[in-house]
């Protein structure tokens, strides 16, 4: 399972451990468990602060193939059940790593926020090693058990645990779980996470009643292909630049497959917001990462508030925030997020093998999802509410060539059908005869495209009736000293390569504000 390369590499890691960390193995019987054994050996041997036993943990662990980190003889709350391969590989040197002294990648307002938590905490993650999202949240739930002896964390591998995926009903990962009740699922990431930690105990806040930061010349909200290149543009004028993201990446971090960015022939999205992230570390610029915008207040010096409980002052902001995938916002959608409808299927379709299952929109996104699920899935009905689709020709004519794949054109979904908490089924029009009809689905993929991310922004700047900021060609918004870029705008085309140079053409314009306006 792991190279002689991947061995050297963990190597030079493991080179900086402060602290001898020891995964600590329950004992018993599964036929998983030697891989398991052979994987944990493995990794230990690369270094002395490394250790791998076999014990039996008193019920603190769930089975055999479930192992802990400890360091100095303390359980550390870091658990793993299942063989952490795969894209949560991550997780777990970082895990390791971070319990051995490397410093926590968390915002230090995030931190003061977990470290104030005062009541037992124990979270479940269940996951699916093919989910490019789940270790975020693994990754950012571990960090809050380092942080808090109050908290842990076990990350389950849905895979190896079936009849506890069916026992507890799930559809769709992350799937979190605190003390046992369903905490959060669906499109989950460590914002969200924090938001409902704050929601639980408003008064959370109150650990970051500390100094803020001084004012700021720029300050870029959105931590996307476009915030990450205003954020750069402006360090490189010497500004004093605060960067604010919830998700680091944006939705860049959703694309398995990127093949148009100009200069670089193919990547994904996990890699390229890696990219920018090593990139921005090359300024001087504050990160402000899992935390959001709660209010814009305008005027010469501009007032932010965060989740957090922070309060920023700047001179100018930059608006990046990108968007979200819309919703059907028809009945049964919201109340089936994560049993049965989802709208990831990299993360989800694992979920759905030997099923019958609809994808809902027939662009680009729309015909890819229909594809990448044509290879687990029994079938793929597509759904289309225009006479023609919209996806590139070549996508067309490859889903075409799928036994498995329908495409119905000219139709209008209505109601998602659901029977003890599961989807069973779409009812959906014919818009040429309006006869109405209904389709058995165990799962439903909802791709019909974007909405802005503006909705802090209402009374603060001019939008269209569809959320969008209206910008000019310089960036600039109906408020001086406000800006915006990318996918949250008026700009057309959607894509990457043109959020970039929105971003770059947004800070130049800030700069140039900058220079004729001086606020006291």
């Amino acid at each position: 399972m792991l190279t002689q390369d991947i061995l050297n590499a963990l190597k030079g890691y493991a080179a900086s451990m402060q602290k001898q960390v020891t995964f600590v193995l329950q004992t018993g019987e599964h036929s998983k468990r030697q891989e398991l054994v052979k994987f944990l050996s493995d990794i230990a041997g690369v270094s002395e602060n490394l250790a791998f036993v076999e014990r039996d943990t008193n019920g603190v662990l769930r089975s055999s193939i479930s192992f802990l980190l400890e360091v100095d003889g303390e359980d550390t709350g870091i658990h793993f059940s299942g063989i952490p391969g795969g894209h949560e590989f991550n997780s777990l040197v970082l895990a390791f790593l971070h319990a051995s002294g490397r410093e926590l990648k968390l915002d230090e307002s995030v931190k003061n926020i977990v470290k104030a938590i005062d009541t037992e905490m124990k979270f479940e993650v269940f996951i699916s090693l093919s989910c490019h999202n789940c270790p975020d949240v693994v990754q950012a739930l571990n960090q809050f058990a380092l942080l808090n002896p109050r908290i842990s964390s076990e990350m389950i591998d849905g895979g190896l645990y079936q009849s506890l995926i069916q026992e507890r009903d799930i559809q769709g990962v992350p799937s979190v779980y605190l003390n046992g009740e369903l905490f959060a699922n669906g499109k989950v990431d460590a914002a969200a996470l924090i938001d409902k930690l704050l929601e639980m105990n408003p008064s959370l806040k109150n650990a970051n009643s500390g100094p803020s930061l001084p004012l700021q010349d720029v300050t870029v909200i959105g931590g996307g292909p476009g915030g990450v290149a205003a954020a750069i543009y402006a360090a490189r004028k010497g500004l004093k630049v605060t960067a604010i993201a919830d998700r680091f990446g944006g939705q860049v971090k959703d694309t398995m497959g990127i093949e148009n960015l100009i200069s670089v022939p193919k990547t994904t999205g996990p890699e390229l917001a890696g990219n920018l992230m090593e990139h921005m570390k090359d300024y001087e610029i504050t990160l402000k990462e899992h935390v959001r915008v709660e209010s814009l207040v305008k005027g010469d010096i501009k007032t932010l508030t965060l989740s957090s409980g922070e309060v920023i002052n700047t001179k100018t902001v930059i608006i990046a925030t990108g968007a979200k995938w819309r919703e059907l916002g028809i009945p049964g959608e919201k109340e089936n997020i994560g049993n049965g409808v989802a709208y990831c299927p990299h993360c989800d379709g694992p979920f759905f093998k030997g099923k019958d299952v609809a994808v809902i929109g027939g662009g680009n996104s729309g015909i890819e999802a229909a594809l990448d699920l044509a290879g687990i899935v029994k079938s793929v009905t597509v759904f289309e509410f225009m006479p023609t689709l919209k996806a590139d020709e070549v996508l067309v004519k490859q889903a075409e060539k799928r036994d498995n794949i329908t495409i119905l054109r000219n139709v209008a979904t209505r109601q998602v059908l659901a029977e003890n908490g599961k989807v069973v089924g779409i009812e959906y029009q014919d818009r040429a005869t309006e006869e109405v009809k209904t389709l058995d689905l165990a799962g439903i993929f909802v791709q019909i495209g974007l909405v802005p991310n503006s909705q802090f922004l209402q009374g603060v700047v001019e939008m269209t009736k569809h959320g969008e900021v209206i910008v000019d060609a310089k960036c600039q918004t109906s408020e001086p000293g406000i800006f915006a870029a990318g996918d949250v705008t008026t700009v057309p085309y959607k894509q990457i390569i043109i959020s970039m140079g929105e971003g770059a053409k947004a800070s130049l314009s800030a700069f140039e504000y900058l220079l004729t306006h001086q606020p006291a």
